[in-house]
């Protein structure tokens, strides 16, 4: 068994074959003979039992004191072996040994010696690379018996402890193992602790190398020897890990391992090591317990948007197809404040989920086409409608602002709409003012800074450390005047980062109020997508001013159109009848489960034209009864509506049959869009 690290001889210097000169005559022939007798003298006589092997490995050279070492009666039955055969035949080196001191050699092209126990001796291989013409044309093998010199060794590491008061206090500690090492890595004392955690006695582990308590892999890395060269280079090593006991089981230990030396030489290593298992476990079901409180709290948001969507639909689209009737000014003015309750509620909800998606990090930023100006434009003139009157609102766009860039849209638009709406909340009067600057700009990026400024409130100095903390809100009184989550500035600073970018706030130096700002970074875009984009923007425009919008042509294509609605709940039935119809529907049927929804829809003479599913219904959900119709052979658009509004649910119904998508409460203008588009497709496919 290999129990030492290989050493290096850095003054020592391989075997060289002197040159040999050209003969210019007989007495020139005569003394190379000579001098080849004598090399092959100085091989075979050595006191030291020697083998050397070609480049081929195999042996060229045998001494008669390796014969006599190593059992073998002669030398011829080892010249021309291979190391392989040599290894089969002799009884020193083992093979491992005499490969690993080759393979040091080859690496390093420097000597090396390597320690290995047979029949309770140490022996001793120094393999030492002959370099002709910078290539290694040979290997010369030296074998000792170092086991006196290796015990002389072991008793000086053991001198080290005379001080008796010490000696017995580390062999008595047993919450620690504590010995000493050699240089080369063997075990040169044992205590008390060392032979409660490991499970070897004193007398079964002395002079073996620490190696022996490294797993399998451990070894094969060579983590050991690095330790010890960690420990050398760094004056310690310390490290956590998993170790072997006798009986085969492991433990979770702390090592610390220190180099010992006198009057500057190296003695030894102190390795000190602590059984941390307890520990491991406890934090192991620490880690259990999170990840089980995670998918509990991902499964309760699940749960708790669906419950709250699905009522929130019936009320948000009731309260639309309220509007849309002939109200007096006082039905109507209460009409808007439910309507803008419940929009404020979904506004929570919203907040909630995206909060737990950021902090799950299953929350990704899209790639997309976008234009920072139109995105700041279309923010300013949705505020511009409901600013308070004392507010004049301004904002300026740099010119240098590129007209297309790579970002996402929806996100970008979130972050900017959310600091405008703060600002609004808390200013009363004066000026909100919101700028887009470029502010910097290379070959494969823009750097683009929005500032928002206010003459609000502003924000006390103690609060403006936590702005951006989950869940803070510096006016945390019963009597505050500003509601909300805490969570919008949270998922701001979120959504940036995942953007690139950064985001902060500082007083307004104008006097009363803040500046909040944020920078993203938007990936440069070919010329060509930009004119792409510039043509897109403008075909919207034309079909937006069109006198045909979006609602008549769907009231044209949904003519005579036969859809069936699957749908649970009672009042969502009766409010998504009602918007159905106007949008131009007068052939509606109702399923009030999944399976009634596939005997329907498979039955039906003609074939429905559309589907608009509830996921979540008794008897059958709406995936499995799109399973269902699927197997049927039916290709019916499915709408998916459903209150199940987290991160991937959208791509899994999809993936599942579906073949859109529409989150409840349902947004009308939305619905006329996806139903247009779905229209629109089937006769695309139908002329072809």
């Amino acid at each position: 068994m290999d129990i030492s690290l290989p050493l290096r001889f850095g003054s020592a210097r391989p075997f060289i074959h002197p040159p040999q000169p050209p003969p210019h005559g007989h007495e020139n022939v005569i003394a190379s003979r000579d001098n080849d007798h004598l090399v092959l003298d100085i091989f075979r006589y050595t006191p030291i039992p020697t083998f050397v092997l070609d480049a081929s490995l195999h042996v060229t050279h045998v001494s008669d004191s390796y014969c006599s070492v190593s059992s073998i009666p002669t030398r011829e039955q080892l010249l021309g072996a291979h190391i392989d055969e040599l290894s089969a035949k002799a009884t020193i080196p083992s093979n491992s040994l005499s490969h690993r001191g080759i393979r040091v050699a080859q690496d390093t092209t420097e000597p090396s010696i390597f320690y290995e126990s047979i029949d309770d001796r140490i022996w001793t291989l120094r393999t030492v690379p002959v370099i002709r013409d910078g290539t290694i044309c040979c290997f010369l093998m030296e074998v000792q018996d170092t086991t006196e010199a290796h015990q002389k060794q072991l008793e000086l590491e053991e001198q080290l402890y005379t001080n008796e008061t010490f000696k017995i206090l580390v062999d008595t500690i047993s919450d620690y193992a504590i010995f000493m090492l050699s240089p080369q890595g063997n075990i040169a004392t044992w205590n008390v602790g060392a032979q409660a955690f490991k499970g070897y006695t004193k007398s079964e582990i002395i002079g073996k190398h620490f190696s022996n308590f490294y797993s399998k892999e451990d070894r094969d890395n060579g983590k050991p020897a690095r330790e010890l060269r960690d420990a050398l280079r760094n004056g310690a090593c310390e490290d956590e890990g998993w170790r072997i006991r006798k009986d085969g089981s492991r433990f979770w230990a702390n090592v610390v391992i220190t180099p010992v030396y006198k009057d500057g030489e190296l003695l030894g290593f102190s390795k000190i090591t602590r059984d941390l298992s307890e520990r491991k476990k406890a934090e192991s079901k620490l880690i259990a317990a999170y990840e089980e409180a995670s998918q509990l709290k991902s499964e309760f948001l699940a749960n708790m948007s669906h419950e709250i969507r699905t009522p929130m639909h019936g009320m948000l689209s009731a309260l639309t197809l309220l509007l849309d009737t002939q109200l007096n000014p006082e039905q109507l003015d209460l009409t808007r404040i439910v309507q803008e309750s419940g929009e404020v509620l979904l506004h929570v909800i919203n907040d909630i989920l995206d909060y737990s998606k950021l902090a799950s990090g299953s929350f990704s930023i899209s790639h997309d086409i976008i234009s920072v100006p139109d995105i700041i434009s279309s923010v300013f003139r949705a505020h511009q409608k409901s600013i308070k009157a004392d507010i004049t609102l301004e904002k300026y766009i740099d010119p240098k602002l590129p007209v297309a860039a790579e970002g996402d849209n929806i996100r970008y638009r979130q972050v900017v709409e959310n600091l405008v709406s703060n600002a609004s909340k808390f200013t009363e009067q004066g000026y909100i003012r919101l700028r887009a600057t470029q502010q910097h700009e290379d070959d494969t990026k823009h750097t683009v800074l929005i500032e928002v400024i206010d003459t609000g409130i502003g924000v006390p100095l103690i609060a403006s450390k936590s702005l951006f903390t989950p869940f803070t809100q510096f006016d945390n009184s019963a009597t505050k005047r500003y509601k909300g989550t805490g969570l919008g500035l949270s998922i701001c600073k979120s959504l940036v980062e995942l953007m690139g970018g950064n985001i902060g706030y500082r007083p307004n130096p104008e006097g009363t109020g803040s500046v909040f700002w944020f920078t993203a970074q938007l990936k440069r875009v070919e010329h060509s997508n930009q004119l792409d984009f510039i043509q897109n923007r403008l075909n919207n425009v034309s079909l937006s001013t069109s006198p045909t919008p979006a609602l008549n042509r769907l009231r044209i294509l949904a003519n005579e159109r036969r859809v069936l609605l699957a749908e649970d709940n009672a009042i969502n039935r009766k409010v998504m009848i009602k918007i159905l119809v106007g949008m131009g529907f007068n052939r509606v049927d109702i399923a009030t489960d999944g399976n009634e929804a596939v005997m329907m829809a498979t039955n039906a003479k003609p074939a429905y034209d559309l589907i608009l599913m509830d996921v979540s219904m008794p008897f059958l959900d709406g995936v499995q009864a799109t399973k269902q119709i699927r197997a049927a052979g039916l290709d019916v658009p499915i709408v998916a509506m459903t209150a199940n509004a987290l991160k991937g649910q959208a791509e899994s119904y999809i993936a599942k049959g579906m073949s859109r998508y529409i989150a409840k409460p349902v947004d009308r203008k939305l619905l006329v869009e996806l139903l247009l588009s779905c229209l629109e497709q089937e006769d695309s496919e139908s002329t072809r």
